[in-house]
């Protein structure tokens, strides 16, 4: 007898307003269930980034706002909450483009995502553990970040997020700007992480075949609306999935942008 995940993360029919005049986010909904991977898909624009703010409130340093909807952790409102105190309850973004400090070591990057932690022998464990899934990083401890790869960044960049002990981890456009082998490698690390140690993701990406490769459940985003869901292996057996995102459609690639009858199912008319 099958049972359901329990949801650790729901966002119920959020609006975002950026400026006080620019509505970004238009009604979205998801659910992450605890222990697996979901990941938000679409285009540049979509709105996936402005989705992991939301949940996360890192809005207002953008002049951004959640004005209606709501976001829950394990059924506690929490979109009122500072980022800090959301630290605190086990929910850290690594935010897209990495933003690791330049001029810290590896190893001081990866502790500056312990600064809420006070067991001095834990976070020493924990640190262990980080170079246990990302033996690269301690092979580069020393290294100052700005000397080190785009990919060592990435893995600095998510080390430093567990550091922080969480239990959710927003993780946004991972694959950014990295060469395909060190994608697959940071994708199989997350999977790792959240077979092994049981961290919950939801990961905004742009790269449809290698998130629906990995993830459990995917949202498809587009203009701010989510326009379809569903386990992962049934997107990627969906022919207009298939067609209009990982371009097996047959024939020479095409964009949905240019198509004058669009016929997915829109989720928000249904």
């Amino acid at each position: 007898m099958s049972t359901t995940p329990n949801i650790v993360l729901n966002v119920n029919g959020i609006e975002v307003i950026y400026n006080h005049v620019i509505l970004v986010l238009k009604g979205v909904s998801l659910n992450v269930p605890e222990g697996k991977i979901a990941a938000i898909l679409g285009g540049n624009g979509a709105g996936k980034t402005t989705t992991l703010r939301a949940i996360s409130n890192l809005l207002k340093g953008e002049r951004g706002e959640v004005t209606k909807g709501s976001i829950e952790l394990r059924g506690e409102r929490i979109e009122n909450l500072s980022p800090a105190d959301l630290v605190q309850k086990g929910v850290v973004q690594v935010m897209e483009g990495r933003h690791c400090f330049a001029h810290l070591t590896i190893e001081e990057n990866l502790m500056t995502g312990s600064y809420t932690r006070t067991d001095k022998a834990e976070v020493a464990r924990n640190l262990e553990k980080v170079y246990n899934y990302f033996p690269r990083l301690k092979t580069r401890r020393t290294s100052q970040a700005a000397y080190t790869s785009g990919g060592e960044q990435q893995m600095c960049a998510i080390g430093r997020a567990l550091m922080a002990n969480p239990s959710v981890v927003l993780l946004d456009e991972p694959s950014m700007g990295l060469a395909p082998q060190i994608v697959e490698e940071v994708f199989e690390i997350v999977k790792d992480l959240n077979t092994k140690e049981k961290v919950t993701f939801l990961i905004a990406e742009q790269n449809t075949n290698m998130a629906l490769k990995y993830a459990d459940y995917g949202y498809i985003m587009e203009s701010g609306r989510i326009v379809m869901d569903g386990a992962a292996s049934d997107l990627r057996n969906n022919e207009d999935v298939k067609e209009f995102y990982l371009g097996m459609g047959g024939g020479e690639r095409k964009s949905f942008k240019d198509v004058k009858s669009y016929k997915r199912r829109k989720r928000w008319l249904a």
